[in-house]
């Protein structure tokens, strides 16, 4: 297992990496663990903590400085923020959303126009984004997706809903998943992105979920909502071909907070083993609970050499679909054994909510879930095989 309070392998980082690593503690430790309880009842962050992030250069860490980045297009800085932010115990705070789903978008397609006008303001946290493809009846079906975007010559006219969207009640820019010819199937889907205060645009409640207490995730509801063309992100019908172009650093971003999850579960659980004594000797000691954490730390060293591989691939541009859905299917299994087996280990202690462990069982479940369920993954690791 990786050393205590270094998550990705020492190895693998530069000494700027490892400033930026303290930094993230720091404000990590400093802004949202104490504040935790209290967002974790309001559901979700306070937009304070977004702007403070942005004051700290955490927002469009791959952009370029001309628009208000730091132009490091380097994937080991978005895991250390993932990392750090699993330390603190906030899975909440959607920074991921925003720079591993919104950006990269922004990114790749907007033009020198749309940069301007949203880039700098994502970067300083001033704009809170969020991406909405998954719909109530849609789920990994992105192809399947029904709301409508007609084109009034000057504008679009928007209508349908989406569920399920991460950052949903905060996002001040959408980049909404539509389809524009209704009759071509995936080649009739394009990106479209909606602004608050656009008339017509509503959400729904905050979803009530099982895990996840400080993260906003709602409905989105869209209402004849006027969309000027200039807010067409993009080709008009290439919506399906970016979506399945970002998916891999979405899934590793996810990955990223799995292979995080198992290692601080890990340090809890030792850390407890050592510390519980039953029948006059420490638990770990007894020879079911060594091998379980010996089985456990062979398992998230074997998880942290692969996402550190991948992760490396990414920055070459080298990761491919497949790849990255086998971190996303594996590492996310894995987080959940591992975090079941170590709330075991706690006894009724991991039944305690205010325990770390039970937080983290809680948390955890929906991993396997977003960004492609398992089955998904297994399917498109399928396919690369030829079948």
């Amino acid at each position: 297992m990786t050393k205590k309070g270094n998550y990705m392998k020492k190895e693998n980082l530069t000494d700027e990496h490892l400033i930026f690593q303290d930094a993230a503690k720091a404000f990590f430790e400093k802004e949202m663990k104490p504040n935790n309880e209290q967002w974790e009842k309001d559901g979700m962050v306070s937009r304070d903590i977004w702007l403070k992030a942005g004051s700290n250069n955490f927002f469009g860490i791959d952009v370029p400085e001309e628009y208000g980045g730091m132009g490091l297009d380097d994937y080991r800085y978005n895991t250390i923020l993932i990392e750090e932010s699993v330390k603190a115990e906030n899975p909440g705070f959607g920074h991921s959303v925003q720079n591993d789903l919104v950006v990269p978008y922004l990114l790749r397609h907007s033009t020198e126009e749309q940069k301007k006008r949203w880039l700098p303001k994502i970067c300083s946290g001033e704009t809170i984004g969020a991406l909405a493809m998954t719909e109530p009846g849609g789920g990994s079906d992105v192809a399947a997706i029904k709301t409508l975007a007609k084109d009034m010559g000057d504008h679009f006219l928007v209508n349908g809903s989406k569920s399920f969207i991460t950052n949903g009640l905060l996002a001040d820019l959408v980049i909404v998943a539509c389809k524009t010819d209704s009759k071509a199937g995936a080649h009739g889907i394009s990106l479209i992105i909606l602004e608050r205060g656009m008339e017509g645009f509503d959400r729904g409640n905050k979803l009530d979920k099982i895990g996840q207490f400080g993260q906003d995730t709602a409905e989105l509801f869209f209402k004849d909502i006027k969309v000027p063309k200039e807010n067409l992100l993009g080709e008009e019908g290439k919506g399906f071909y970016y979506m399945m172009e970002s998916l891999p650093k979405e899934r590793l971003s996810i990955a990223a907070g799995a292979i995080a999850v198992i290692e601080f579960v890990l340090e809890l659980t030792i850390q407890y083993c050592h510390d519980r004594k039953a029948f006059g000797q420490k638990i770990g000691s007894f020879q079911n609970s060594k091998f379980k954490l010996a089985e456990m730390t062979t398992e998230a060293e074997i998880g942290r050499t692969f996402y550190d591989q991948c992760v490396f691939e990414l920055n070459e541009k080298k990761l491919t679909p497949e790849k990255a859905a086998m971190a996303k299917w594996w590492l996310t299994e894995l987080e959940l054994k591992i975090v079941d087996q170590c709330l075991q280990l706690h006894g009724g202690y991991g039944y305690i909510k205010e325990y770390p462990i039970a937080k983290a069982y809680l948390n955890s479940r929906v991993q396997t879930i977003y960004g492609g369920t398992t089955e998904i993954m297994k399917e498109i690791i399928g396919k690369s095989l030829g079948f």
